[in-house]
């Protein structure tokens, strides 16, 4: 082996590297770097031989400390769950309208539903629960099927339009685009829901549709169109509306109509979880008092 060429500046001998000129001393490492490089290898032993530490098929070695977050986090949230264990019984047993009315019940309520929203909820009705089309906005008072309580309990645990839940809503608007208007009409009787709803529009179709909305259309939304609730049939008279209001839109939906689906929610949260977000989104502004207790 040739000997290695020694640098005539600092009598070190080089390592044989060189950059642009540069070539690279063969130092020594320093003492106090080589034993913490040491300390580490010993450290990083007695780590595996201590914690979890070496990855295996479905699980890892548990270490001689047994020791996991994940052992943490469960004991945590099993003692959350001990802490709120009365609350949650107490509303297992206590009708809706008295848990609004106690202020631990309430607040226990609205926070347990306002986390279950933002997992299973917010993804349709959007975070401020504001809507967007085709998801009605649940923070004001336009209700499909009713606002108060039991009716919104009623429909999250049974949802709308699904297949899952034999008691879900249902109520299915006809394609009149399918042979059951003529198109004059279509145009007309659109004319005549812009004119319900304050929007501008055509005086003289409008007069026309009147005859075809009494013919067709009154019966579910109502003679002066502010909706039918048994029916989920939406209010035409407001300026609110599920899948928009332009002239296009309307028509739209009067030809061919969209249909939204609701999950059910009560086999997945269980009476107490429908409970607490029926309890919150009442609480949200649009909640109304059961047709019972206001008269």
């Amino acid at each position: 082996m040739a000997p290695r060429e020694v640098d005539e500046f600092s009598g070190v001998e080089t390592t044989g590297h060189e950059w642009d000129g540069i070539r690279e001393l063969d130092n020594p490492m320093p003492r106090w770097w080589v034993w913490i490089f040491y300390a580490t290898i010993v450290f990083s032993l007695g780590y595996v031989i201590y914690y979890p530490a070496i990855p295996l098929i479905e699980t890892s070695t548990m270490g001689i400390s047994q020791h996991t977050t994940r052992k943490a986090v469960e004991a945590e949230i099993a003692e959350a769950k001990a802490a709120k264990a009365g609350l949650v019984a107490r509303i297992e047993q206590t009708d809706l309208e008295t848990i609004r009315q106690d202020e631990e019940l309430s607040r226990f309520a609205v926070a347990g539903g306002a986390s279950l929203y933002k997992v299973y909820c917010s993804q349709c009705h959007g975070s401020g629960a504001q809507g967007a089309p085709g998801y009605p906005n649940l923070n004001d008072d336009d209700w499909l099927w009713g606002g108060d309580l039991e009716t919104l309990y009623t429909t999250i645990a049974h949802g709308v339009r699904n297949d899952e839940d034999e008691d879900a809503r249902f109520s299915e608007m006809p394609a009149f685009g399918d042979g059951l208007l003529e198109a004059e009409q279509i145009s007309s009787v659109t004319d005549y829901v812009l004119k319900l709803s304050n929007q501008d529009h055509d005086a003289t179709r409008a007069e026309a549709g009147k005859e075809v909305y009494a013919e067709n259309c009154a019966s579910c939304h109502g003679e002066d169109g502010t909706g039918g609730r048994e029916f989920g049939a939406p209010n035409l008279a407001d300026a609110l509306w599920l899948y928009g209001s332009s002239r296009d839109e309307i028509a739209t939906q009067i030809r061919v109509p969209k249909h939204g689906v609701m999950p059910p929610w009560k086999a997945r949260l269980g009476d107490v979880g429908v409970k607490q977000l029926a309890v919150y989104i009442h609480s949200l502004g649009g909640g109304e008092k059961a047709l019972a207790a206001s008269e």
